[in-house]
């Protein structure tokens, strides 16, 4: 084998070069190994058309893979809930400990509730099984159990394929249950009916949707899961997540799932914990067993059994559902036996210490190529924050496969800079730096804050700028400065966000419009209230409020960018950034972006060197629309002046009136002719 492509593109990892192309191969082998039988991963990834409950020609089968119970059976309504001996199953012979059942049509209808009992040696209990489509809980006893799921109406899609245009990516992330007004719960269909037409109108190309998977507290944000081919029956059924889905795809927007195959709930009852009686069956039998920060359990990716689980589930989601990709959670987790936990990663050596789990290595880079065999136009978004070179990178390469990883470090330099520094002291060199320090040949997903940065305890990006100003002074006429404030930096950290992508960009539901507040969900500590696991729209709707000011601003940017083809791809040009002036501009393409940062100072016929020509206004922070005063003429164009020492580069002296806390973008309108 010749050297990978990751390693001659960065003579910094040749040191680290066996542990590279040895997880390459160890991929390579294991992908040999699982398809033996079946000849690609797309055949071998059909676990759920084999175990769980089916419906056949002669009647229902279901299996279970529990090699240490002793014996097992269906319980539930048809049943009256008792162990009874034409429910038990058999126990397939030769098998790796498949147990199975036949039943006749009759035996079961839709709707019906159902466990499995089972025994193992020194107990037994109830446990729902492990490729249970459809789980819902009991409104009095919040009990969870598996449903019989066989509607007469199936779905039937309007949109046959669909080929996502993402480029770029722009990202709406949104969770179903939170995003209604009322408190409460809600649906799919609502979501369908009153969300989505916002995303569409706001010019995002793409949603991801968190907590899809079902898990038994509703304040885990879905990220305990216990049924990994469920969808959660809180916001509703299969059909309605196809309908919701299929819905999206007629507007053009592209369907994300963020997927939680990191870990698993420790619960027994309601999850895949001790589902045969013994603690390994899916997970790590030994210390590594439990996650000491997340208090859930860990996957054994060095078994093919929970490889063909975990494979299995990602081509379900996406052929069955319809979902055009996944964003991977935990994925730093994964990566490493320690989970990257209190870990600096400043250098190469710390990916390369030995410290790497390669059986979850492995199991990404399966499960990538996997994802790309079912579907090629599906995006795969790794959320990792340890920075593992190739994460982003081609597998055939030597890279992890992912399309995208999420660069979480821009995030927390927002928050680190509004909590630790003056307004004088945000430095365009520390902001163009922090936005544009990337690998070169890995994409990645760009954001101010997701939903990680307004759980309770911290605050949303508007809320830490404005304060408790904002159940004040958001009427529009209010001439109050800490709003004033908050909403310039607000737009500015959003565009230069936007404006420096290298791959995507991510929204959390309401942040457009500066949704106010934390997101709380209902627990103990606050009563089991939904005040703060809802989205308060009508603030956006008002139009006397100045929420409507940023939301379409975020549509004007979010439409600036998205009408540009491949804006992702076109290079960053820095022209100029002064410290002392809190002036930063950069050009892509024909566009240039500028930002004064500078509190109180504006500059009237600020120069800086640019490609010569004539330039027209397309977007000002400083319009009236957008919560500005309009101070900028955006009719006004400008037109680069001459200089002789940069004719040569064909550049020249653009220069703007820069009002304080503003920013802008203009256009190369036409190339300067000499009788200019």
């Amino acid at each position: 084998m010749g050297q990978l492509a990751i390693i001659k593109n960065d003579p910094w990892l040749e040191p680290y070069a066996a542990a590279i192309e040895g997880r390459h191969q160890d991929a390579i082998n294991k992908e040999k190994e699982l398809t033996a039988g079946s000849g690609s991963l797309k055949a071998f990834a059909n676990a759920y058309n084999y175990f769980g409950l089916h419906r056949t020609d002669s009647g229902w089968v279901f299996r279970e893979w529990a090699p240490h119970a002793t014996s097992i059976n269906l319980i539930g309504d048809f049943s009256k809930w008792k162990v009874m001996r034409k429910y038990a199953l058999r126990r397939i012979a030769a098998s790796d400990g498949v147990w199975e059942i036949k039943l006749p049509a009759t035996a079961l209808r839709d709707g019906d509730l159902y466990k499995m009992y089972v025994c193992w040696e020194g107990g037994g209990g109830e446990r729902i099984p492990a490729y249970a489509n459809r789980v819902v809980q009991d409104e009095q006893t919040h009990i969870f159990s598996a449903q019989v799921w066989c509607p007469e109406k199936l779905y039937k899609w309007k949109v046959k394929r669909f080929a996502p245009d993402t480029k770029p990516l722009l990202i709406y992330e949104c969770h179903i249950g939170m995003s209604q007004e009322r408190e409460g719960v809600g649906t799919y269909n609502e979501f369908r009916e009153n969300v989505l037409p916002r995303v569409a109108a706001d010019g995002y190309n793409a949603i991801q949707i968190m907590a899809i998977q079902e898990h038994p507290y509703y304040g885990s944000f879905g990220y305990h899961v216990s049924s990994f081919y469920a969808p959660s029956s809180r916001f509703g059924t299969p059909e309605e997540l196809k309908a919701l889905i299929d819905a999206a795809h007629e507007k053009g927007i592209a369907v994300i799932m963020d997927i939680v195959h990191s870990h698993a709930v420790k619960n027994e009852v309601e999850g895949l914990g001790r589902l045969d009686g013994s603690p390994d069956l899916y997970f790590y039998g030994d210390h590594r067993r439990e996650h000491s920060a997340w208090d859930s359990l860990c996957f054994d990716y060095g078994k093919n059994q929970v490889l063909h689980f975990l494979l299995s589930n990602c081509k379900y989601w996406l052929e069955e559902f319809r979902f055009d990709g996944f964003r991977f959670d935990g994925v730093t987790s994964m990566l490493y036996y320690d989970h990257g936990l209190g870990k600096a990663f400043g250098s190469y050596s710390d990916y390369y210490d030995g410290n790497e789990d390669t059986n979850a290595i492995v199991y990404l880079t399966l499960a990538n190529k996997l994802i790309h065999e079912v579907n090629r136009r599906a995006i795969t978004i790794a959320e990792e924050m340890s920075g593992m070179p190739g994460l982003a990178y081609p597998i055939k390469g030597g890279g992890i496969g992912f399309d995208y990883r999420m660069a979480m470090g821009i995030p927390d330099y927002w928050i680190k800079i509004l909590k630790e520094k003056k307004d004088e002291d945000w430095h365009p060199t520390s902001i163009y730096w922090e936005l544009t320090n990337r690998r070169p040949d890995e994409k990645t997903i760009s954001y101010v804050e997701s939903h990680d940065q307004a759980l309770v305890g911290d605050k949303t990006v508007i809320f830490r700028l404005i304060d408790d100003q904002m159940y004040w002074h958001m009427t529009k006429g209010d001439d109050n400065a800490a709003v004033n404030r908050g909403i310039a930096l607000h737009k500015m950290t959003r565009l230069v966000t936007l404006a420096t992508i290298n791959g995507g960009y991510l929204n959390f539901m309401g942040n457009e419009f500066g949704h106010p507040e934390w997101i709380d969900f209902p627990r103990e500590g606050n009563g089991w209230s939904y005040k703060y696991a809802r989205r308060q729209w009508d603030l956006v709707d008002r139009k006397e409020l100045r929420y409507c000011e940023l939301n379409a601003f975020d549509n004007a940017m979010v439409q600036l960018v998205g009408d540009v083809y491949d804006f992702q791809a076109l290079p960053v040009e820095k022209l100029w950034e002064k410290d002392d002036d809190q002036v930063l501009a950069f050009k892509r393409g024909d566009l240039v972006f500028v930002f004064n940062w500078a509190p109180f100072k504006s500059y009237d016929g600020y120069g800086f060197l640019a490609p010569e020509g004539e330039y027209e206004v397309i977007l000002s922070s400083d319009n009236k629309d957008f919560g500005g005063f309009g101070n900028i003429d955006e009719g006004v164009h400008h037109f680069t002046q001459p200089d002789p020492l940069y004719a040569p580069d064909h550049k020249g002296w653009l220069k703007l009136y820069l009002p304080a806390r503003t920013c802008q973008v203009l256009r190369l309108h036409r190339q300067k002719s000499d009788n200019i």
